[in-house]
């Protein structure tokens, strides 16, 4: 018998949910890339996707928080919980929660028994037949990669639920096999979502929030900044019927940020910054060498990690101490007694000496107290000199003081990201 509870969503308006099962996401044990990978299954199909949450392995729990989701949305999606152990526990409370039986599926018991040695079966049979039960009017889907199958299922009118293991293979398995067309043809109208992303260097997110005030309102497209370290994105999403369409959508929002951020904005979607620097190197042929002290070779593997890097990379000497800036780069001992290895002007000494004695067309040498000891007065922790040599004698020299609540690896790689910016702004400049 289904539970008389009222469903108060408005029927069109197709609003999805994503509920993950299981002590081990509360616990951080395992990372939830299930909610994920479903987020984008969703965006392909064009729902509207409002919440997703995460319950661990309690019965009352469990039974909760689906009846306050199914009071809200349309379509609920689990994941986790469906196994043959005491805590799988979501079909039984998804039953529970609206006061319905469940009921063996004699079919998928020949199923498992199939799929498991007979000795498995004869030491957990018991346990493993709960996964043959559901409510009668279910669906099954079927799970070709384990014994868990999962269900979609109208408890009430205007709400359905599809039930996953919490195994990553046998969910996507399931998904598309049996679920993505299910859902494109309940629940799809045709539109999906597509994301375009601008990328930006060299300016926070709170500054350019500022600056796009007007098209953060937008209905469609949709434009969303954030941040990650040293970098901001903007993602423009435009709800169409074809990729085509979104392009069109999207068009004349792109033009109007590239206008307005043009100094800023260093790549679209998979764009990093090595990556561009390497692009615009390669182009104009030429190499790039680095001499590296506080960020111990990390601008090395910042190029190196992209494929293609050996065209423009010849290499780099990580000169952490003074006794190697004055072997390897001939920095003299008078220059590093008067101005210190952290300064203007033994930065530029290393990336002067690096590149005419690596031979190649551009060097970037770095110095600088990454912390959290190491400080002084005069010399902060966060503070960090850079110096590019080029072609035809040319020398920038940048100074940055990063805020000394930053820690060790993030002055690193906010490092890293200044080195490779400034190039990027001087090579376009001479572009």
């Amino acid at each position: 018998m289904k539970a008389n509870l009222k469903h108060q969503l408005n029927p069109n308006s197709k609003g999805v949910e994503i509920l993950s099962i299981g002590t081990e996401l509360l616990l951080g044990n395992i990372i939830n890339t299930n909610a994920q990978w479903i987020s984008e299954q969703l965006s392909q199909l064009g729902l509207n996707h409002f919440r997703q949450s995460t319950v661990g392995d309690n019965y009352d729990r469990i039974i909760k928080v689906i009846q306050e989701i199914s009071k809200r949305s349309n379509l609920l999606i689990t994941t986790g919980g469906l196994g043959p152990t005491p805590d799988d526990l979501t079909t039984e409370a998804i039953a529970k929660s609206f006061n319905v039986t469940l009921f063996e599926r004699p079919h998928l018991w020949e199923e498992i028994k199939q799929k498991l040695p007979n000795s498995k079966l004869q030491e957990d049979s018991s346990s493993l037949r709960k996964q043959c039960l559901f409510p009668k009017n279910a669906q099954i889907i079927n799970n070709p990669r384990g014994t868990a199958p999962g269900m979609i299922w109208e408890p009430i009118k205007g709400f359905t639920i599809l039930t996953f293991p919490g195994v990553p293979s046998e969910m996507k398995t399931m998904w598309e096999e049996t679920a993505y067309d299910f859902i494109k043809t309940k629940f799809s109208d045709n539109y999906s979502f597509f994301s375009n992303t601008l990328k930006f260097a060299g300016i926070g997110e709170s500054s350019v929030a500022e600056k796009i005030n007007d098209l953060l309102n937008l209905k469609n497209p949709t434009v969303a900044p954030y941040a990650n370290l040293g970098e901001v994105k903007l993602r423009i999403t435009a709800r169409a019927k074809n990729h085509l369409e979104a392009k069109n959508i999207i068009k004349p929002v792109k033009e109007k940020l590239k206008k307005k951020f043009s100094k800023f904005i260093f790549g679209e979607d998979h764009d990093t910054l090595p990556s561009v620097v390497i692009k615009e190197l390669t182009k104009r042929n030429q190499t790039i060498v680095f001499a590296e002290s506080c960020t111990g070779g990390l601008l090395s593997s910042s190029l190196t990690s992209i494929s293609g890097s050996s065209k423009i990379f010849k290499g780099s000497i990580v000169s952490y101490s003074n006794e190697l800036k004055n072997s390897l780069l001939n920095i003299s001992k008078e220059k590093l007694t008067i101005h210190g290895a952290v300064s203007k002007e033994v930065c530029e000494a290393m990336s002067i000496n690096a590149k005419e004695k690596l031979e190649a067309d551009w060097a970037i040498a770095i110095s600088g107290i990454a912390g959290p000891s190491g400080g002084s007065k005069d010399k902060p922790v966060g503070l960090v000199y850079i110096s590019i040599s080029g072609p035809n004698n040319h020398i920038t020299n940048i100074k940055k003081i990063f805020n000394s609540t930053r820690n060790r690896i993030e002055i690193q790689t906010l490092s890293v990201n200044v080195c490779l910016n400034s190039l990027r702004l001087i090579l376009l400049s001479n572009s």
